[in-house]
């Protein structure tokens, strides 16, 4: 049975203007209003509550929050451990990226898991100029490198298990760059990863199902107990998506973005989801987050469980 839990943490971006928290702590709420939890036929699996946002550094673990993401990665992992040991599929609702930590650390606890990353970013790459942002990196931006095991003890070796996932277990769909981004951050550090990547080169050439049909054998073929879908908002186009942080030219339409998720969801190697970075405060009209929640609902309708 899919259960669906709260995770509306925002500690892992930075303030979109002085004193103001990002608006992604409202994302679930968005999605309840939707009607997700009863399009889904799920059980309601509670919330879990992030400390609150510092807005200051932080020298010690080099991040934004980096001792709350700390405190609560564990907590979440425990919570998402409880509802995989019942046998629920859980969907989290963020949130930002950064709580991928939890789910990676709750599947690490439990043996050797894999991951499916849907993200127009790849959330790996270092910056150039860490010296310059010392204590305020983002663990939003720097997901995907921290569960594979690139970055401070806090966050990538909480109970000795880094990394929560092996890079060779990570199939990576939809990253697309602009120029700005060479200079910003080391590109060949993800170029030269183990990651299987299907880029938006790879999907405007071969289309979205076949980017699909390839991390799912990836993920498939590999010696895994299963795997988990990290889904961030931002790699649906901005025309459809305005309301992130960093708008995507060049992201999935939902109809891409449909195809690629069912394909996954109904695999039946797949164990958990989570949806991150979609920001109501962006979204006045709340049409993409309605649109966000038709596609999740449209996808997880194809499995047996629904």
């Amino acid at each position: 049975m899919i259960a669906v839990l709260d995770a509306p943490s925002n500690l892992g971006l930075r303030p979109p203007r002085a004193g103001h928290e990002p608006g992604v702590r409202r994302l679930a709420r968005a999605l309840r209003g939707h009607g997700i939890l009863g399009r889904l036929d799920a059980e309601d699996a509670g919330r879990v509550d992030p400390p609150p946002y510092v807005f200051g550094p932080d020298e010690e673990t080099g991040y934004l929050n980096g001792p709350g993401m700390s405190d609560y990665s564990g907590r979440l992992a425990s919570r998402v451990g409880e509802l995989l040991d019942t046998g629920r599929f859980p969907v989290v609702l963020g949130g930002d990226c950064s709580i991928l930590l939890g789910p990676m650390l709750a599947l690490r606890r439990r043996g050797t898991y894999g991951l499916a990353y849907l993200d127009g970013h790849d959330d790996y790459s270092p910056r150039r100029d860490r010296p310059a942002w010392a204590g305020r990196l983002t663990a939003g931006g720097m997901a995907l490198g921290l569960v594979t095991g690139h970055g401070p003890d806090a966050l990538s070796d909480l109970g000795g298990l880094r990394p929560y996932v092996a890079e060779e277990h990570v199939a990576h769909i939809g990253v697309q760059r602009e120029p700005e981004d060479h200079e910003i951050a080391d590109l060949a550090a993800f170029d030269n990863s183990r990651i299987r990547r299907y880029p938006i080169e790879y999907v405007r050439e071969h289309g979205a199902g076949a980017a699909a049909e390839g991390a799912r054998a990836h993920l498939e073929d590999a010696p895994i107990d299963g795997f988990w879908i990290h889904l961030d908002a931002d790699i649906l186009d901005q025309s459809v998506m305005p309301a992130v942080d960093s708008p995507n030219p060049d992201g999935l339409s939902f109809e891409e973005l449909t195809s690629v998720l069912t394909t996954l969801v109904t695999s039946p190697r797949a164990l958990g989801f989570h949806v991150a970075i979609y920001d109501p405060e962006l979204d006045p009209d709340g049409m993409a987050g309605a649109a966000l929640t038709d596609t999740i609902v449209t996808a997880f309708s194809a499995r047996s469980d629904t």
